[in-house]
């Protein structure tokens, strides 16, 4: 049973090795997503209520910046984040793959600042503390470093993929996706008989 979620116009940029990792965050990233909407509604319901838990500020704050780094890198590998696809697939041949290439490796230049500059930031974490838990904010840079590593690695892996495969890809996606597409815009009725033909 494949549980990939890589789909075949993205595979041949993918390391197979990787789509598991790729599935791990795409979880964290909806149990961050959840946790940071529940904890909202509880902080303004408690407060209401008159008796507010100030450690949910706390609880908040960790979720959103933790969804938002890993979001970030899960976002890198399937090429919904910081990627200029209408560029890249106006092109073809040669061009498009400088432009690809090029795009990638501002990407891991990116990366490589979240990498150094975020652990900076995290081991000056250690002399700062958050209410009213006290806890070292460096549990909250953590992150950084860790999403900039991740980043990194998903921009590798495409460079050398997309390098050695190249990087265009057949115009036709998954076929259920394609009928999926389909079937919606017939039902809202932006797609006709005609539109079949062409």
């Amino acid at each position: 049973m494949n549980l990939s979620l890589v789909t075949r116009r993205q595979r041949k940029l993918k390391w197979t090795f990787l789509d598991p990792l790729e599935q791990v965050m795409m979880v964290l990233c909806g149990v961050t997503l959840f946790c940071f909407s529940t904890t909202t509604v509880l902080d303004i319901v408690t407060r209401l209520l008159g008796n507010p838990w100030l450690w949910l500020q706390e609880a908040t704050s960790t979720f959103s910046i933790y969804g938002i780094f890993l979001g970030t890198a899960v976002a890198t590998r399937r090429n919904d984040h910081l990627y200029l696809t209408a560029t890249a697939e106006n092109l073809t041949g040669t061009k498009r793959t400088i432009v690809e290439i090029l795009s990638r490796v501002v990407i891991a230049c990116v990366a490589l600042c979240m990498i150094v500059f975020g652990y900076e930031n995290f081991l000056r974490g250690f002399s700062s503390f958050r209410m009213p838990s006290l806890t070292p904010i460096a549990s909250l840079y953590v992150v950084i470093p860790i999403s900039g590593a991740l980043i990194l690695l998903f921009a590798i892996e495409q460079i050398i993929n997309g390098f050695k495969h190249g990087f265009e890809h057949e115009d036709t996606e998954d076929d259920a996706h394609i009928a999926a597409a389909m079937a919606v815009a017939e039902a809202f009725g932006g797609y006709t008989e005609s539109d079949k033909k062409s």
